[in-house]
């Protein structure tokens, strides 16, 4: 093997699991099980009692369970034994966690850290380092660049289309379409592409950085399902469900404004308004993608992900999928 080759992912343990994106990429790795010798969870007791459904699925899988509080140095450490690769999907309240857990991952000897990176690229414009939600990230990738040996995958996806397709019950000026009203709220002035990355596409794009493991190595991965303005959701919307839908615009004005009262007042919609602001201006169009180095893979479509909304919706389903459904082992 040459100096520079990169060596193949073989044991990987994935940290968080069953939460909202976690979920999707646990089961793509999964169901991607043949490429690796041991598939592990890190989780804490509480998960275990609040999703014991989902722990037994794992498991029925072959699934390794380790249990310990993210604070716990010496717990941690005992759940890196023998892992080269750890896969971390902490939600906004873990991100400066993976600080601590970056370390001691390079202690135990794990090569590759695939930070909580799923979203908006942190680093995409010189004001992104002034972004409210993007200080956090900055800080573990800031830390990253201090480590002698661990190795790093950043995996910006942009929007997940299956949570900006749909309902924003908590305020929908924020932008929304409510297939059992006929309403969409678009936001700008409809005619801004948002690139966007379906939740499942998200775990099948891991899965293929962790098998590419000299395309994935020291990178930032900028990946994307489709590519869509609000008006073409919209008409896709008309056209899934045949009728004409009311619709009405938030301007980045407005946006600008309620970010502003959100932020004044602590509110945890005030991160969702930044995003939506950020991706609004043109936040997520990279002057080019990074699929194709990871080899051919099969995305959700603008088509796709709006017939799955409008199920979705109709159903009455939430939004957090859960590891049993999603596995569908039982």
């Amino acid at each position: 093997m040459p100096p520079y080759a990169a060596q193949q992912t073989r044991n990987i343990l994935i940290i968080g699991s069953t939460g909202v994106i976690g979920t999707y990429i646990t089961r793509a790795i999964v169901d991607a099980r043949e490429n690796f010798e041991r598939i592990c969870v890190l989780t804490t007791e509480k998960t275990l009692v609040e999703k014991v459904q989902d722990i037994a699925a794992l498991e029925a899988w072959g699934v390794e369970i380790f249990t310990a509080r993210l604070e716990s140095e010496r717990a941690v450490k005992r759940a890196y034994e023998g892992i080269d690769t750890v896969v971390s999907c902490v939600g906004r309240a873990g991100i400066e966690k993976q600080i601590n857990l970056i370390t001691w991952a390079e202690q135990a000897g794990v090569r590759r850290f695939f930070t909580s990176e799923y979203g908006t690229d942190i680093e995409y414009w010189p004001e992104s380092a002034q972004e409210p939600p993007h200080q956090l990230k900055l800080k573990v990738r800031a830390h990253m660049k201090t480590m002698k040996r661990i190795e790093h995958t950043y995996l910006v996806t942009g929007p997940y289309s299956d949570l900006y397709f749909g309902t924003m019950k908590a305020r929908p000026e924020l932008g929304e379409f409510d297939v059992k009203a006929k309403k969409a709220v678009l936001l700008g002035d409809g005619n801004g592409p948002v690139s966007f990355t379906a939740m499942a596409d998200v775990g099948k794009f891991v899965v293929a950085a962790l098998v590419n493991t000299n395309a994935s190595r020291n990178a930032t991965l900028i990946v994307h399902s489709f590519t869509a303005t609000p008006h073409e959701i919209l008409a896709e919307y008309e056209a899934q469900t045949g009728t004409k839908w009311e619709k009405s615009y938030t301007s980045v004005e407005r946006l600008r404004e309620i970010e502003k009262e959100e932020y004044q007042v602590y509110s945890a919609l005030a991160t969702v308004v930044t995003l939506r602001r950020i991706w609004t201006e043109g936040g997520t169009l990279y002057k080019y993608y990074d699929e194709t180095i990871l080899g051919h893979i099969e995305t959700e479509t603008l088509e796709s992900q709006v017939a799955a909304n409008i199920r979705k919706q109709e159903d009455g389903e939430g939004n957090f999928p859960s590891l049993l459904r999603k596995l569908s082992l039982f």
